[in-house]
């Protein structure tokens, strides 16, 4: 039996060169074996020797989820240097005050907070101690003689509300006590395992949390799994993703599994009273029965995904109830960062309702006062430097947390001891009974409920964020307070004024935030007033005007200079900031702030149809037949018609994709001419970009469309998709679907096509670049090649179907890879050769 956790690296090595781990960077996606994962460990491993980080070092690592985190992570454990992972959203004031703590011998940040932190002191990029690790010839796997069960492993900070962050100290001995009696009930499952091999984890927490590191290192591997992270957390993009890359499992915080049903409910926005009338019918059926009657959420998220695990906070009962009425299996787990992450689980076989499930094996646990006191060898030894101070008292760590078991030894959450009201009249008021009622009523959002200091003492006082500035909230609180005990209504409120609660990187809600805020916007202002919100913040640092200076009437391309990527920008960093689905098409025709402020309050739905991104012309035997229609039909009358002279062919020798291809436009028939100019390896494979607006209007005609015409446009959609692989890039709307699918394109071995002047040339003269063809680049990170199509425009203005033999060029340039990554300086550097 393992007992320490750099043995399960052989592990690692057996699987050889099945997938470990995948994650989107910009717009593609990178694969890793488990192979390639511990080849990366051994040679950090041997970076560190180099630089003389020995056992009983720290390292501290402040970067996005990737293989190379983990590789970092193994590769500490093999020379028992300490990890102190740190989370992205970590502000520099709390970063010094870790170091100082820590006095990390290697500090390890990724480009991005790189730029967040702003360190002056010195740093080494993740990319670059990757890139200048020592090559190994050969994996040999030696356990460190010196590496001891009680050895520390890490050391994991609180958020860091207080002056002095505490650094929870995790030994090998704390997380093998989890992971063995896992790892004993896993294996009773193995052999039904094979029948949907490989288990595939979606990660969205943090590698930086416990709970993250648990899904995201640990567990996956006892299975042979494969885990996959992104570092976008809208929901249209995660269902994109459990899709495309068929996950059968989701970790996250509970707020994403709310999230994700309001996604499903506007799926359902046309018949709510359907939706409403299926769950309650749900109640009574069994699995096989709601996985049919919704087999249209099913379809959605892909028919291997099965499963949602949450963790980080707690789980609303009717949000679990919802997604286990809907046919999924919902499993939680209750522990934190001084227990190694679990102290009970939810058995996904074998569930108690609600509950968030048995004692791990090796755990005891009793309540005192209501309080649940844990201890077993698992619990922390204590925080970094502060002997005085243990994160357990007698054996016993005391969580502050209140719980109850049932009859059958299933543990049930009753909410945070410290956050209990106790009333003048000595009556325990738990605020988390209160915010279920709140956030079940149909007017709100999202409510909290914090103590106020009332005239008589103590009292509950509802911070609330409504669905619209039309509810009354006295009428709301007057229902919520029929389903309260006398002692436990409400009579004080206030509204939030942004469309979120600030929440830590694990979804909870930072209640002393929230009563800060409150007690300072109440000391003058009265009940139910906005404040100024953090929209206009997001807007100014992106059209870079001082947010004093805007106003609801502010124009966002005239006063705030947004063009079509600043959009993309803006759109971006609201629905991160505030976790919503926004309509694409709205926001696109969104004028003013107060429009954008709109949008936001009402959560648009899309109204319109969607551009259109088809996969079916990929599969067999479409596929076949595409590249049949192009060599006996298109490139026939291509030669024939136009009589090209090719130039600069040698360029592609010895060249494979995936290549962006950027050409001019002049004509309908730009596309055709450039695949018939280049050699059938690379025309094989190509996805070409055109004009969203039109490809939407041949799908969705507009209203009043005869019926004859509406025939003719879908056949011309079938056609042109079927012969030339084309996709959606709109000149109006976002192109941020546009990007992501040419990315997915891109990953599965294909070659782009696009004209940067986003329209036909009017004169044959060269136009401006669009800044988009920038941040595709620098998200594709692959070659670009230049081609420029001329005296086709002549031809076509003279109404000549038939050129005469060189009347027609097409010239292939040399590859272009860009150094920089800022999209317009990309764009004019592109425009540029293509004016030499």
């Amino acid at each position: 039996m393992k007992r320490l956790l750099v043995e399960y690296l052989q592990d690692f090595l057996n699987r050889g060169d099945e997938i470990a781990y995948a994650h989107q960077r910009g717009l593609r996606t990178y694969r890793w074996s488990y192979r390639e994962v511990a080849t990366l460990a051994l040679r950090f491993s041997l970076k560190l020797d180099s630089l003389q980080i020995n056992k009983g070092d720290r390292l501290i690592i402040c970067a996005e989820n990737s293989a190379e985190w983990v590789a970092l992570f193994l590769g500490c454990l093999m020379r028992g240097v300490i990890v102190v992972p740190l989370d992205v959203e970590s502000e520099r004031g709390f970063f010094q005050r870790v170091q100082t703590q820590v006095e990390a011998k290697l500090v390890v940040l990724d480009e991005t907070t790189q730029q967040s932190l702003q360190l002056g002191s010195p740093f080494t990029l993740l990319a670059e101690l990757t890139l200048n690790a020592p090559q190994v010839q050969k994996v040999d796997l030696e356990i460190p003689p010196n590496v001891e069960e009680d050895d520390l492993v890490e050391i994991i900070f609180t958020s860091g509300t207080t002056a002095e962050p505490k650094g929870v100290q995790i030994t090998n001995r704390n997380l093998m006590s989890n992971l063995v009696p896992l790892e004993k009930e896993i294996q009773r499952y193995l052999k039904w395992e094979r029948l949907v091999h490989p288990v595939r984890f979606l990660n969205l927490l943090p590698l930086s949390h416990i709970f993250g590191q648990f899904m995201g290192v640990f567990v996956p591997q006892l299975l042979g799994g494969e885990v996959f992270f992104q570092p976008s957390l809208k929901a249209s993009q995660i269902i994109n993703t459990i899709k495309r890359e068929r996950i059968s499992v989701l970790v996250c915080v509970p707020r994403m599994l709310e999230i994700l049903r309001e996604r499903i409910e506007r799926e359902y926005a046309s018949s709510p009273d359907w939706l409403t009338k299926a769950i309650s019918r749900a109640k009574n059926l069994n699995a096989l029965r709601r996985w049919w009657l919704f087999r249209k959420v099913h379809r959605l998220f892909g028919l291997k995904f099965w499963a949602f695990i949450s963790g980080g906070a707690t789980l609303p009962a009717e949000v679990e109830e919802f997604w286990q009425r809907l046919g999924f299996v919902v499993i939680q787990g209750y522990g934190m960062t001084e227990s190694a992450s679990l102290i009970s689980v939810n058995h996904p076989f074998r569930q108690g309702r609600g509950s968030i499930g048995k004692i791990m094996t090796g755990q005891e646990v009793k309540l005192e006062d209501g309080e649940i006191l844990v201890r077993g060898p698992n619990i922390s030894p204590g925080y970094w430097k502060e002997s005085d101070r243990s994160a357990n008292s007698a054996g016993w760590l005391r969580t502050g947390d209140l719980g109850e078991f049932d009859e059958e030894g299933n543990l049930y959450f009753k909410g945070r001891k410290k956050d209990v009201i106790v009333t003048a009249a000595g009556l325990n008021i738990y605020p988390q009974d209160i915010e279920k009622v709140l956030n079940d009523q149909p007017d709100i959002r999202a409510g909290v409920v914090i103590p106020f200091a009332g005239p008589v003492g103590p009292e509950p006082f509802a911070v609330l964020i409504p669905i619209g500035p039309q509810v009354n909230i006295d009428k709301v609180l007057e229902r919520a307070n029929t389903q309260l005990a006398s002692y436990q209504r409400v009579f004080r409120w206030y509204i939030w004024p942004e469309q979120d609660f600030p929440r830590t990187s694990t979804g909870k809600i930072k209640k002393h935030l929230v009563a800060g805020a409150i007690k300072e916007a109440m000391a003058d202002q009265p009940k139910g007033a906005r404040v100024a919100g953090g929209l206009q913040e997001i807007i100014s640092r992106v059209g870079g005007e001082a947010a004093p200076d805007l106003g609801r009437t502010a124009n966002l391309e005239q006063d705030l200079k947004l063009d079509s990527l600043g959009r993309v920008e803006l759109l971006s960093e609201i629905e991160e900031r505030y976790q919503l689905e926004l309509s694409e098409a709205a926001f696109s025709s969104a004028t003013t702030v107060a429009d954008v402020q709109k949008i936001i309050s009402e959560r648009q739905v899309q109204q319109v149809a969607e551009y259109p991104y088809p996969h079916w012309p990929h599969r067999f035997p479409l596929k076949w037949l595409q590249l049949l229609l192009l060599y006996t039909i298109v490139f026939p009358l291509t030669r024939i018609m136009g009589r090209a002279r090719v130039q600069g062919a040698e360029k592609l020798e010895g060249k494979e994709g995936p290549i962006l291809f950027v050409a001019n436009h002049l004509t309908m028939v730009d596309h055709a001419l450039v695949l018939w100019a280049l050699p059938g390896r690379i025309r094989r494979r190509m996805a070409i970009a055109m004009d969203g607006e039109l490809l939407r209007e041949w799908i969705n005609p507009p209203a009043g469309t005869t019926w004859f015409m509406r025939q003719r446009f879908r056949i011309q959609y079938f056609l042109v998709a079927l012969f030339f692989n084309v996709f959606s890039m709109p000149h109006q709307g976002s192109f941020r679907r546009s990007f992501e699918f040419a990315g997915e394109m891109v990953d599965r071995g294909y070659n782009i096509m696009v004209f940067p002047e986003g329209r036909r040339s009017p004169d044959g003269q060269l136009q401006p670049f669009k800044a988009g063809i920038g941040l595709l680049v620098s998200g594709l990170k692959i070659p670009v090649i230049p081609v420029r199509i001329k005296g086709l425009y002549e031809v076509a203005r003279q109404g000549k179907y038939f050129a005469p033999a060189g009347t027609i060029s097409v010239t292939i340039g040399e590859p272009i890879r860009f150094a920089t990554q800022e999209a317009e300086v990309i764009a004019a550097e592109l425009e540029k050769k293509f004016r030499i």
